[in-house]
């Protein structure tokens, strides 16, 4: 099947589901105020100044790079990609684009002076994309990782853009579901001129899906190549003011939990109580904006709990429990903690990000279902860096060893840094491939 049909019966199935999906979609997003504020910016009614600098500068620019990134995992990710490029090629602009407002405020949080335009990216409706991709004008555009959609594809090859696939990974149940329509996939990812692969399995998946291996280089995980500055003493030392953190105390940290994991820390936190040593639990679910009905939970259990954003060093009681309700708190309260456990593993959420603790140096926990991140999960429980939890009571376990244990933990958190620092290089390879792309155009 050629391309122009497989985009052709793409886009029929496309406005059949919105047609008949519209009576469900309208109270949906009214409800949502997250849909709301973003739905009209995606259709492409936003504004992007020209970020081109000086008349001069302007003159020598085709188009800016384009750089997609879908939230906030992804947004981190991209950051030092972001910063090595622009240093590296002055003529460019840079658009970057995200999908989600959490994404947006960080990209403006991390990108703003570096990236020219930050701005949100269409909905995959053809006429909206190709507005967006005709206004744009981009010279090259990169994805980072996943948010892949075929009329944004169709609208870039037909202006002759390259567009580079980066971070890539393909997880055997992504293949599988994949597979079963190799024939729609094998065009879609055609539309690639690079796909940066994170390893070798990823690699061999996109070939068996039937994609040319002249466009597969396996680069490895950009995530290694995060950057390591320290957190300053001072700022850590209000951050234990703030959550009044004794001396000797012990911080256990949840990073980035979704729903159902929180009872589960909840009753093991309980028990770690009435062990004879101090300890602090700082939870951030992964979605903000549930903060307070996961306070709620604790208080139920009898834990005293208060939102970070309601924390201050000079006023009000100590607390067993902090719930994190803000964004970009989270790499500071890693450096902060003595151990960590990372969400979305202990339910069938692939799991997310055990760089972000093993940069500095801390012991990593995490459940069952590590699939999104599962090669950095196996390395680092092959090096010591890192156990795995099935349940409640592994959990509990795990918690107490290394609350018991300090040389234990300190070990554990050494061989995660480890991990971390002999995989960089990634980010380097990804620019060869990328500089590579921008010259032959």
């Amino acid at each position: 099947m050629n391309g122009f049909r497989v985009i052709l019966i793409y886009n029929i199935l496309l406005f059949m589901v919105a047609a008949l999906g519209l009576p469900l979609i309208l109270p949906v997003l009214l409800a949502s105020g997250k849909l709301r504020r973003t739905f009209t910016k995606r259709l492409g009614f936003q504004h992007m100044p020209d970020a081109a600098g000086s008349p001069e500068l302007r003159r020598s620019i085709k188009g800016p790079i384009w750089i997609h990134a879908l939230s906030v995992g992804e947004v981190l990710s991209a950051v030092p990609l972001v910063k090595a490029l622009k240093h590296k090629n002055k003529n460019y602009n840079i658009y970057f684009s995200v999908s989600t407002r959490t994404g947006f405020r960080v990209a403006n949080r991390e990108l703003t002076g570096i990236a020219g335009t930050i701005f949100f990216y269409p909905y995959d409706l053809f006429f909206v994309v190709r507005r967006v991709v005709n206004k744009v004008n981009p010279a090259l555009v990169i994805i980072v990782e996943t948010d892949i959609w075929p009329n944004f594809l169709n609208a870039t090859a037909r202006r002759n853009v390259p567009v580079v696939l980066v971070n890539a990974r393909l997880s055997k149940k992504s293949f599988r579901g994949y597979k079963r329509f190799a024939f729609f996939f094998r065009r879609v990812f055609s539309g690639f001129s690079k796909i940066c692969v994170q390893s070798d399995p990823d690699g061999e998946r996109f070939r068996r899906l039937g994609i040319s291996a002249d466009r597969i280089t396996v680069t490895g995980n950009i995530k290694f190549d995060q950057d390591e500055d320290p957190i300053p003493i001072e700022q850590l030392q209000q951050w234990r003011r703030r959550l009044k953190i004794d001396q000797g105390e012990k911080v256990w940290l949840a990073g980035s939990t979704h729903a159902g994991e929180e009872a589960i820390i909840r009753d093991v936190f309980i028990r770690l109580q009435r062990k004879p040593y101090r300890v602090l639990l700082i939870l951030a679910p992964r979605d903000p904006q549930r903060a307070p009905a996961v306070a709620r939970l604790f208080q139920q259990g009898g834990i005293s709990t208060a939102l970070v954003s309601g924390l201050s060093s000079h006023d009000g009681e100590r607390v067993d429990g902090v719930i994190v309700d803000t964004i970009g708190d989270l790499r500071m309260l890693y450096a902060l903690a003595d151990m960590a456990f990372i969400g979305g593993s202990l339910v069938t959420c692939g799991g997310h990000n055990p760089l972000e603790p093993a940069a500095f140096s801390k012991p990593v926990l995490f459940g069952g279902d590590m699939s999104d991140f599962a090669a950095i999960a196996r390395m680092l429980l092959e090096s010591g860096g890192a156990r795995q939890v099935r349940n409640a009571a592994d959990l509990y376990a795990a918690v107490s060893m290394l609350m018991g244990n300090r040389l234990k933990a300190e070990e554990m958190g050494q061989n995660a840094y480890r991990v971390f620092c002999e995989n960089k290089g990634a980010l380097a390879r990804n620019l060869e491939i990328i500089v590579n792309e921008l010259s032959d155009k």
